[in-house]
């Protein structure tokens, strides 16, 4: 069975780089690169899940977010140039996509950050948890320095 490098892109900066070392790597070892894209529903992450008060559940179409996570990984698929590459579009809770994807992969690269609340924060969150909960080894690509 040939070697799977899981990638983690979400569309901002971090994320490319991510994509540029896991395309490396993935073509040193003759690997398969696993692009994954996951945006959770901004809704139900913030615990919003009643319009302004009323009780009345919020409908959030989750193929609308699904379809901006589709947008994304075919734009890294794009950019993966000849790289063998399977693609991950979810709805769903980042983190929890990453790590399920990552078992029997070869490794897990993310980028420090992405499009988190918090994007001061050295280590971002989805980072932060893959760290601790995935099923191989990781690679937290960092910012670039100008």
């Amino acid at each position: 069975m040939p070697d799977v490098v899981v990638v983690g892109v979400d569309g901002s900066p971090h994320g490319w780089l991510a994509l540029e070392w896991a395309v490396r790597e993935a073509t040193l070892r003759g690997a398969t690169l696993k692009i994954v894209c996951a945006f959770e529903d901004p809704v139900t992450s913030v615990g919003l899940g009643t319009a302004f008060g009323t009780g009345a559940p919020i409908a959030v179409d989750p193929t609308l977010i699904e379809g901006a996570a589709k947008d994304i990984a075919t734009e890294a698929a794009k950019r993966a140039g000849d790289v063998p590459v399977e693609v991950v579009a979810r709805c769903d809770r980042p983190e929890d996509v990453l790590c399920e994807e990552s078992k029997g992969a070869a490794m897990l690269v993310v980028g420090s950050r992405g499009h988190g609340a918090v994007g001061s924060l050295l280590l971002g969150s989805v980072s932060n948890y893959v760290v601790h909960h995935a099923s191989c080894p990781i690679v937290i690509v960092p910012p670039t320095t100008a």
